[in-house]
C-alpha cells in the first residue's frame, strides 16, 4: 500500500484525482482538528467526540479505497454524523449503569489549545440547549450554525431533501429559541434597594 502513497499527497489532490492515496498519518493531520470539532458539537462532551472522531478515521481508512472524488470534507462529515446517530440508536436500546464513584479511572488526553478553547467557550446554556433537541435537529443545527455548512451540502451530507434540511433547521432554532427564552425567564432579577433592605 506504502507504494502507492506519494510524499506530500494531500485530501485535496486525492479528492481532484491528481494525487495518490493519503497516508494514515497525511489523513489525521490534515482533518483531525474538523472532525473532532464536529464530534464534539454533535455529542457535547470529549470522550464521546474522540471515539466518534477515532470511529470517522477508521471507517474513512478502510474505505478510502472505495472512496469517489468528490467533497472530501463532506463525506468526512457524513461519516461522523452517521456514527453519532448510530450511537445515539445504540444507546436508546442500551440500559446504560453508573459507576460507582470511587471507581478509578484514567486520565484523558489534553486537548490541543484552539480545541480546548472552543470546547470551552461554548455558552452552557446554548449547550445545555442542544442536549435537549432530538439527534437529527441536533445535526442539522450543529452542521449548518456550528460548522458553517450550507443547507445544500447538509442535504448531501445526510442524505436528504433540502425541505428536510430547511425544516430540520428551522424546527431545531425554534426549539433552541423557546429553551433559552425559557431559561432566562427563570433567572429573578432582585433590585439593589431590596438586598440593602
Amino acid at each position: 500500500m506504502s507504494d502507492s502513497i506519494a510524499a506530500g499527497a494531500s485530501t485535496a489532490d486525492f479528492d481532484a484525482g491528481i494525487g495518490k492515496m493519503p497516508t494514515w498519518e497525511q489523513l489525521v493531520n490534515e482533518h483531525a482538528d474538523s472532525v473532532y470539532r464536529l464530534a464534539y458539537r454533535l455529542s457535547g462532551n470529549q470522550q464521546d467526540a474522540e471515539d466518534l472522531t477515532q470511529d470517522t478515521f477508521m471507517r474513512v481508512f478502510r474505505s478510502l479505497k472505495n472512496y469517489q472524488p468528490g467533497t472530501f470534507e463532506g463525506w468526512l462529515h457524513r461519516i461522523t454524523t452517521n456514527l453519532f446517530l448510530d450511537m445515539v440508536r445504540r444507546r436508546s436500546t442500551i440500559r446504560m449503569e453508573e459507576l460507582p464513584e470511587d471507581y478509578d479511572r484514567v486520565e484523558g488526553t489534553i486537548a490541543a489549545p484552539d480545541v480546548a478553547y472552543e470546547m470551552n467557550n461554548i455558552d452552557p446554556a446554548l449547550e445545555q440547549a442542544l442536549d435537549q433537541l432530538s439527534p437529527e435537529f441536533r445535526v442539522a443545527v450543529v452542521l449548518c450554525d456550528g460548522m458553517g455548512m450550507s443547507y445544500d451540502e447538509i442535504s448531501r451530507t445526510l442524505g436528504l431533501k433540502l425541505g428536510t434540511v430547511r425544516s430540520r433547521i428551522h424546527r431545531a432554532r425554534a426549539q433552541l429559541r423557546s429553551h433559552l427564552q425559557r431559561e432566562a425567564g427563570q433567572l429573578t432579577f432582585v433590585p439593589a434597594e431590596a438586598v440593602n433592605s
